[in-house]
């Protein structure tokens, strides 16, 4: 049987209104993530949360500083999974110098489905990643975004060769 997890990526307060670096459909996309997170909770699938905390060695960063308001996971995604483990990481690989393969690997995870922001950036290099070539991967096409609708598009348009897109139905209909 093949043991899942839902990866959640950077759903965090610096991209939606407000934050200091707003992304296009976010409102949108956090509702799908919700729905993804639900159903993966109702189901018994882990949820682990990927958070994106800049490095300051060289400065301030244009977002997601430490102990930023910006940086922190969206509330309502929490308030829904207030025990998920979260990654940090500091480059767009979520996989990156992060403690994300040892959670997967204590979980048994052979199959990673991901969801999260930037479609272009963080969500398709931890797709595409070294380490995720041990994994079966999907990406959640309609909970993701990024700047633009065009970028989104063109990203997962890009991907999708290498890896399956599902919509959250699809993907909530099949686990």
């Amino acid at each position: 049987m093949t043991q899942q997890a839902l990866i959640v990526i950077d759903v965090q307060n610096d991209y939606f209104a407000g934050g200091l670096f707003p992304l296009w459909n976010s409102e949108a996309v956090l509702e799908q993530t919700l729905r993804a997170v639900s159903h993966a909770k109702a189901q018994g699938i882990p949820v682990l949360l990927v958070q994106h905390v800049a490095d300051t060695s060289q400065g301030k960063a244009p977002f997601f500083n430490p102990d930023s308001e910006g940086v922190a996971i969206h509330p309502r995604l929490l308030a829904l999974v207030p025990d998920a483990p979260v990654v940090i990481k500091q480059a767009a690989d979520s996989f990156w110098e992060t403690s994300l393969e040892q959670h997967l690997r204590r979980l048994n995870i052979s199959k990673i489905t991901l969801c999260g922001m930037m479609t272009h950036n963080c969500v398709t290099h931890t797709a595409l990643s070294r380490s995720a070539d041990a994994y079966e991967v999907g990406i959640l096409s309609d909970a993701c975004t990024t700047v633009s609708e065009i970028l989104h598009l063109i990203a997962l348009s890009a991907i999708r060769n290498r890896i399956p897109l599902l919509s959250t139905d699809d993907w909530i209909a099949a686990v």
